[in-house]
Parts: C-alpha cells; structure tokens; sequence
C-alpha cells in the first residue's frame, strides 16, 4: 500500500467536496456587514477600515478577474474565492489529522497494518468534514470576508509544524519553521488570528528537540511561545512602523527633509541589519541566531504586504479609511486609535467616575511642511478601578443598564470583583463563546441574536428533557420554531465524538494532545480573554473563534480511534476500524450537512446587494446621502464602487464624518458625485483642532442663524472662545435654538418639495440643536446646510438613529429607505411621521426590487430584520398617506405590491407588528379577505409564541416580559382593526386569546 498516495488522495477528495459545498451554498453577490467594503475595495484596490488587509484584499482582486468584466459576477467570483480558500482549510486538516493519528497507530520501523491504515483515513476523513459541515466555518466559507482565509493560513502553519516534526531529523527540515513564519507575515495582511497557534507550535518544537521533556520546560517553551507572539505582534507590527515614524519625525523636523526620507534610511538599516545578522550567524556557525533571524526575516517579508496600504492611500483612492499616506497615520491605522482599546489588566467598573487625566506621549500629523503636533495620548483615572475588568463599559447608558439587569443590581448598587468574576464566566465565557461552540456540535435554537434570553440565539440539542432543563418549553416549542431553517439538532453526537477523540489522544499520545488542546484554547477563551467584549454588540460574533472549532474537529476524527478501540473489544481489529469510521460520519458530517444545509445555502438570496439599490434609488439625482453603520454603507459602497448604480450619490457615513481625513475627502468628487458644499478650511479642522465643540449657554433670546453660529464657531478670535472643558479658551456653541433663512425660489426651482407642498414652504427653518457639543461630523453638517443653497437634495438614510439628525427631525420626510430635508411646515401625515406617499409609490412599484426575499429558502438576520422596516416605511406608511388623500386604488396596488413580495413565514414578533399597520390599510380599502388572512396567520403565530412563553415561566424565571407585551399589545391592534371593519367573529377569537394570556401574564391586570 502507497500511504502517501492514499493519504493524498483522500486528503484532496475531501477537499473537493467541501467546495463544491461552498460554491454551490456561496451567495451569487454580496452579504451583509464588511463584505461589501471588502469586495468594493479589492476590486479597485481601495484601503478598508483598520487594520486593513492588504493580503487578503490583493487575492481577492485575482479572483475578481474571473468575471471577464461582467460587474454583476465580480462579487461572486470573490465568494469563490474565500469557498477555494476554505476548501483547502480542510485539505490541511484532513492531513493534520491523519498526521496525528499515523504517530500513534503506526510505530516506525513497522509495517502498516489495513487496520490502523483505515482508522486513520477514516479519521481524517471524519474530523475534515465534520469541520466542513460547521456552522460557524461555513458561514464564513461562503461570502467574501478575511476570516476564510485566515482560517486557511492557521491550517496551513498546523500541518507544517506536524511535516517538521516529522522531518526534524533529517539534514534541511528547518525549512519547514521558515515556510511557518512566512506563512505567519503573510497571514498578517489578512488577519491576526493566525499569530495565536504560536504557543502551540512552541510547544510541539520543545517536545520534539527535547531528550527528556518536563513540566518545567514545557512551561518555558509556552512562555517563550506566548514572547513570540508578543514580538510579532506588538514589536513587529507596531514597533517596526513606530521606529519608522520617529525616524521621519527626526528627518523631517529636525534635518528638514522630505516626508518619507526617515522611513526610507530606517528601511535600509533594517534591511541591512538583518543581512549582516545572518551573515554573522552563518560565519560564526550559530544554527539558533541563523533559525532566529531567517525568521524574523521572512515575518517582515510577509508583512510587507502592508506597503499595498501606503502605495494606494497616496494614489487617493474612493475609499480610503484613515488616509494612511505618512508615517504617523499609517501607524494610527495599525493600531486601530479609531476603535480605541479596552481594558485588559486593570480598569473601572461601569459606574465608575472619572477623577484625572493622564497623560502619555504627543500625537502628530502631517502637516505642509513638517510633522505637526495634534495632541497628546491620555487616559482617564477613575474613582473605582478593579483589576481584571469585564464590567467596564462606561460609554453607553444602554450598556450600564445591561449590566445591572444581567447582574440584578438596584439602581443604585455598586458592582462588586464577585460581579465581575460572575459576568465574565456567565456572559463573556459561557453566552459569547460557550453558546458559539455549542451551536457547532450540539445544536441551535435559532439564529436569532440573542442577549441571554430564553427564546433567542440558544445551544439546543434535540433531546428533549435536557433542553427542558436548558431552556425549557420545548413540548410547547412554536411551528415558527420547529420549521425555521435555523432549527438545528445534532443531540450531541458531534461533542460526543470530539470528547471521545480528545479522551484517547490525552490517554495515548499526551504531549501531542496538549499541544492541540493548546491550540483550541489560544482560538478560544484566550480570544474571549482579549477581546473583553462589553454587551449587547451588534451581531453575532462566532466567526472570531473557528480556529477553536478547527481544534476540536482534530479530535472529532480522532474519536473514530477512540471509538476504534473499544469496539476491538468486540469484533477484529479491521471491522473495528469500517464501523467507527461509518459511526463518525453518521454523528459528525451527516448530521451536521443534513440539519445545517438548509440555513446555510444562502445562493437564492440577494437581498443585501437589492436592498442598497433600493436606498440608493430613494434618492433624487445628485444627492447627499448621509448614513450610519455598516450594513447601510457598506453594500451601498459595492454597489456605487463594483456595479456602477447611481454614482452620482454622495455616500456621507457619520460615524466617519468626525474625523478629520473623512471631512477632507468629501471637499473631492467621487466618481459623478460632485464635492460636498463644505467650505471649511482644512487647517480649521485638522486633528487636535475643533476635535469637539461644547455647548454652553450664552442666554442669547430667539434662534440664532445658522451661518452665524458656523463662523462663530470657526473663528480664531480670542473674543469669540470660553473657557469650557480646558484651562485654554476654546470655540463653542452659545445657544441650541437654530434658524436657517430659506429662499423660496432656490427651494420651487430646485425641485425640493412635492408641487402639493409647496404651499407650505418655510420661509424660516427653527429647531433645537439635540446634543451638548458638536463634534467634526454635525460641523460638516452644519456647513452643508448653510452653503447648499437647496441645490442638492439632502437625504438621511432611514436607518441613522434620530439622535444624528440633530433636531431636524419635522423637517425629514420620508421617500423610501431614505429621509429627504424639506423645508416646510407641514404636520405628520401618517402615525409614522411625515411621508411623500407619491415618491414611494413609484419607488415601490417601478424601481425597488427584494432580493428574492419572498422565495429564499433562507434568510439570514440581518435580511429577516429588513421585513418589518420594508413592511412599515414602504408600504404601510405610504399606503396610510394615500388613503388619507383619497388615492385608495394607489394603495390597494401598493398594499397588494406588498403582499406579493414580502415573505409568508414571520420571523420576529416585530413583523407581526408591522402587519398589523398594513392590515389596517388591506381592511380601509376594502382587502377584507386578504386583511383576515393576514390576521390569521399573524395571530397564530403570536398565540403560538405566548404559549411558548407561558411554558417557559413555569420552569424558568421571565426573561421574556418584553417580548410578552409586545405579542399582546400586537394582537390587541389585530383585535381592534377587525372590530373596526365588521369583522366581529374573528376579533372575539382574538380578544379571547388576549384575555387567557393576560389573566396568565398579569393576573387580570392590563398589559401595556
């Protein structure tokens, strides 16, 4: 028998299977959250948000070459490329697998048996494609994000560690720790992650070079391992490039040369140091110093990929986040200063208050001539502190209020260490890893982002009395539930096997089961250690921890050994090894693909590419478009950057707009979009100045224009700056209550408000400035609004918090997925604010499209959450206005619009709710079948989900009251749209429903 041949083939067969997975599951374009400025920026080789990855972004522009120019296939093509990088991830699993178990099963010097040659093909064969079937693994595997081939290069460094043990003997092997660290520099231009298998490799060196191997030395190698990472990643990255700056900083400043001089001499020193390094090492005949430098030398080669970055910032690209061109901005932007840092080994506890100021070393920026001095680094000193903080979060009240409700703190009660220890094994360790890797070998509730609630995001395992315990209800578990694609069983058979692999590897072959339990421990909890993540994020994050999951999935196919070896006991040793294999594909990739396929084939849905069509096409031409997170910027960026839609957008995302490259670059045309009217001095607004202008009251009487406040603001004359938040006069704002002056004819000629409006124009705009200081972004703003002259229309997307509209809110009507500034005086014309019926009417019907949201087999979140703010701002709000103007055919067609492209299953008590807006208008316009139809079912399912949560407080505490009242609340507005239209029979039903959960929730009480 040939093993290698063997070993190889089957290696690469799984490999194959997993692509073809991945290619046929992959979405046909792009996904939600940072696909979107990942694809946008590869295709035109753009710089995405810190840290960047160049690598990663460099790839994946080859990829987009398999388009042959076809814009609406390039996101595709890089879909292919993260499903061929995932391929190839189990490619090198399998051989790791098989590498681990060959050490075990077959002893040098010895023939191989058939026995011990099936036990481990079938173990590699069952670990790689229990990995291939993961639900966190395959999510990545299939759209176009850093961690496919992050996960790429960590099996990559795995199995080239195992080829050197191997080897280590033999004259050259230590080629194989120089492919290690190239691989390492290279994986850092396309995440970090890779660096955390470090430890693990340093271990498995000192076992293998070691005589005799002990406790003590093993604890060195770990501690040298965890060194290693620390140079690469703080030394390396960071320093390498903080070296580099102060050089400039030296060259520039002090010996007046050009920007970029001092980087240029560190360069050639570094260069050359490591070349004289390694020719000492070889003359002097010194093998570790040799090892140690081609290391560091193939690293920083790796790492050089990271002159991509500052190569295309100085060609001024669309999308260039930070504008790392120099020296210090290019080092800001390794080091994420935009994100900022959270606390690791001491730090405040969330009601903590700051008392001083500290402060560290001064922050520069490029300047015209010479680097210029933009400030100081500080750091807050508080009343409080704890060492290991986890309850930290002092930012955000929503984040203080999490905290004492998961902790059941009073209002006014302090936190306590214990607290702390509790919230970190409870929440960080067990609701933000433990439920994540549970989800990938026990089961899934749903995919519906949970925060500790019962009913939502949850581990589940298919049987039953254990999943009562857990989270109970499970007899009364909804037909929503049963039904959704996300409903996942696995009744721990993968976790069993892996436990099972694991228990042998630890019995037979100890060292080596340390070092791959090292390794799930540095992608797993290590992970949970640095990130210190506070609540209520905004998505999921399993992605973070699937080289943990890699880890486990060696011992899944190592627990057809296991297994193995107890049924020896009982049949031949041959047998033995077919019925463990065939037992291991059953408990691991069958059940895996057969519950996970469906929620994870996301190749019908398109929504995320549709649905930034739709906010773009909401848009008269020429417009600002100001949004506010990812998932309304980022597909809007792919479609304006890839496929060309409506380039004549300004695309404005405030939560950059504070910073000062971001209002720079907006005074540029992008593509057919003409500069923003900012009329701003660059100086005026530089980093360090105008960071942030606070208000304080001058009891001015009336409004102020606001042009006036502008230049009052913008002015450097000492007359005009108090002393507000530092010991230095500093610009501010005197009053909140502003006015803007409209020229009717600038407003008719250019087309601002609907011709039945225009009536009603405003010859004067007054609101109330909605915050206590005014940062870069609402100075831009407000600088748009004085020197625009109503020549281009102004747009909010409709999913910016209102709290960014900065009082303008009666001013904002609606056309779509985006809020357009009017100034008029009109009152609220819907329940749901103002609303240009007639532009969304033509939107809905003649330009929108749904991303095939009504037939996917599944949708993913972030799509299900689009259908109640599609149900209530295109088609329930609209239709509200037409009935209001007697347009009833209008929004029978608009309403019917509805009907036929929305999806049937309902996917949140929030959808339900939105029905309920449109079920009113089905019955005003006389739809009275379609309207109790959609009563019914929208019924059924809250009845469902309330007897789900009756069950659930008979064995749990109620963490659900919220959405209790919610479902209550809906069915009494269903109850009352039926009584109000005659439907007299199906609204008993309802209230009848109403009255045995309200006596059950409230004893009789009213819910509100």
């Amino acid at each position: 028998m040939n093993y290698n041949k063997i070993n190889n083939s089957i290696g690469w067969l799984c490999g194959l299977v997993a692509t073809a997975v991945y290619v046929s599951t992959a979405e046909r374009t792009t996904s939600f959250w940072d696909c979107g400025e990942f694809i946008a920026s590869a295709f035109k080789m753009q710089i995405v948000h810190q840290p960047g990855a160049p690598l990663f972004l460099m790839l994946q522009n080859v990829f987009s070459n398999l388009a042959f120019g076809n814009p609406q296939l390039i996101a595709f093509w890089m879909n292919i490329g993260s499903a061929l990088s995932s391929g190839l991830t189990i490619v090198f699993l399998f051989w790791s697998i098989t590498a681990l178990a060959r050490k075990v099963l077959w002893k040098p010097g010895t023939e191989l048996t058939q026995s011990a040659l099936i036990q481990i093909i079938g173990a590699g064969a069952v670990g790689a494609l229990a990995y291939t079937f993961s639900d966190t693994f395959w999510f990545s595997a299939v759209e176009s994000e850093v961690y496919a081939m992050s996960s790429l290069c960590t099996a990559v460094v795995f199995w080239a560690i195992l080829k050197w043990e191997a080897h280590a003997d033999e004259p050259g092997a230590d080629k194989w720790l120089l492919f290690i660290a190239y691989i390492m520099g290279l994986s850092i231009g396309v995440h970090l992650l890779n660096l955390l298998a470090i430890p693990a490799i340093a271990l498995l060196i000192y076992f293998r070079r070691t005589q005799k191997a002990t406790s003590s030395g093993a604890i060195k190698a770990l501690l040298l391992g965890f060194v290693v990472v620390a140079v690469v990643l703080w030394g390396i990255i960071q320093y390498l490039i903080k070296f580099a700056a102060y050089f400039d900083l030296f060259f520039v400043n002090t010996l007046g040369m050009g920007f970029g001089s001092g980087v240029f001499v560190f360069a050639l020193l570094l260069v050359g140091g490591i070349a004289y390094g390694i020719w000492y090492s070889i003359q002097k005949a010194k093998p570790l110093l040799n090892i140690i430098l081609l290391s560091f030398a193939f690293i920083v080669f790796g790492y050089s990929s990271f002159s991509m970055i500052l190569i295309r910032a100085k060609a001024d690209p669309t999308l260039n986040n930070s504008d790392p061109d120099n020296a210090f901005a290019f080092l800001s932007y390794l080091n994420r200063e935009q994100y900022g840092d959270n606390p690791l080994f001491k730090g405040p506890y969330f009601d903590s208050r700051p008392i001083d100021v500290k402060y560290g070393s001064n922050i520069y920026r490029k300047g015209t001539e010479k680097y210029e001095i933009a400030g100081r680094n500080f750091d807050y000193e508080y009343d409080r502190e704890t060492v290991f903080p986890r309850i930290y979060s002092t930012r955000e009240a929503s984040h203080q209020q999490y905290y004492r409700s998961y902790l059941n703190l009073g209002e006014n009660e302090q936190p306590t260490f214990g607290d702390n220890l509790r919230f970190f094994f409870s929440y960080q360790v067990g609701h933000m890893y433990g439920r994540y890797f549970l989800w990938n070998f026990v089961g899934r509730q749903n995919d519906q982002q949970g925060h500790g609630d019962l009913t939502t995001g949850n581990w589940i395992s298919g049987i039953k009395f254990i999943d009562q315990w857990h989270v109970g209800g499970q007899d009364a578990l909804p037909e929503s539930q049963l039904t959704d694609p996300s409903y996942n069983r696995f009744y721990f058979l993968p976790l069993i096997l892996g436990l099972i692999g694991a228990f042998w590897h630890f019995k037979r072959r100890q060292r080596d089961a340390g070092v791959v339990g090292l390794l799930f421990f540095m992608t797993g909890l290590a992970i949970v250690l640095y990130l210190n993540q506070t609540p209520l994020q905004p998505r999921e994050r399993d992605y973070a921890y699937a080289g943990s999951f890699y880890a486990f999935a060696i011992w899944i196919g190592l627990g057809v050994v296991g297994i193995t070896d107890w049924l020896r006991k009982k049949v031949n040793a041959r047998t033995a090894g077919w019925i463990a294999t065939v037992i291991g594909l059953l408990a691991g990739p069958v059940i895996l693909a057969k519950d996970g396929w469906n929620d994870h084939d996301r190749s019908e849905k398109s929504l995320a590419r549709d649905i930034a069509r739709d906010y773009l096409e909401s848009c008269a031409p020429n417009a600002i478009l100001f949004t506010y997170g990812d998932n309304d910027t980022y597909p809007l960026w792919y479609v304006q950057e890839v496929e060309n839609i409506r380039p004549d957008i300004r695309i404005v995302n405030l939560s950059l707009l504070s910073a000062d490259w971001y209002v720079r670059q907006m005074k540029d045309k992008v593509n057919e979009a003409e500069p923003l009217p900012i009329t701003i001095p660059d100086e005026k607004y530089v980093k360090g100045v105008r960071d942030v202008i606070y208000y304080q009251d001058a009891k001015i009487p009336g409004s102020v224009e606001l042009k006036d406040i502008v230049a009052l603001m913008l002015s450097d004359n000492p007359n005009d700056k108090r002393q507000v938040q530092s010991e230095q006069p500093e610009n501010f704002l005197p009053t909140k209550n502003l006015r803007l002056t409209i020229n009717r004819e600038d407003v008719i000629k250019n087309k601002v408000v609907p011709q039945a409006w225009q009536d009603s124009i405003a010859s004067v705009m007054q609101w109330t400035y909605n915050r206590n200081y005014v940062s870069r972004a609402e100075l831009a703003i407000m600088d748009i609004l004085v020197n625009n002259n109503w020549e281009r229309p102004i747009y909010f997307a409709t999913t910016v918090p209102s709290d960014n509209f900065m009082g303008l809110d009666k001013y904002l009507v609606s056309e779509g997925f985006a809020l357009r500034l009017m100034p008029i005086n009109v009152t609220q014309n819907t329940s749901q604010g103002l609303v240009n019926a007639d532009a969304i009417y033509d939107h809905a019907l003649n330009k929108y499209t749904w991303g095939n949201i009504r037939n996917s087999a599944y949708l993913d979140p972030e799509s299900y959450r689009m259908v109640s703010l599609i149900l209530n701002n295109i088609y329930s709000a609209p239709a509200e206005a037409l009935i209001a103007e007697g347009k009833t055919e209008e929004a029978k067609k608009l309403l019917n619009n509805a009907l036929e492209s929305m999806p049937e299953r309902i996917y949140r008590i929030m959808d339900a709710y939105g029905y309920s807006f449109l079920t009113e208008n089905l019955y005003a316009v006389g739809e009275t079948d379609k309207a109790n139809a959609l009563v019914e079912r929208n019924v059924k399912y809250l009845e469902e989900q309330l007897r789900y949560f009756a069950a659930i407080t008979e064995t749990k505490p109620n963490l659900e009251m919220q959405n209790i009242q919610y479902s209550m609340f809906t069915l009494n507005r269903f109850s009352d749209a039926a009584k109000a239209h005659g439907q007299q029979e199906l609204a008993s039903r309802i209230e009848k429903i109403f009255s045995q959960y309200e006596t059950k929730f409230f004893g009789g009480m009213p819910a509100n």
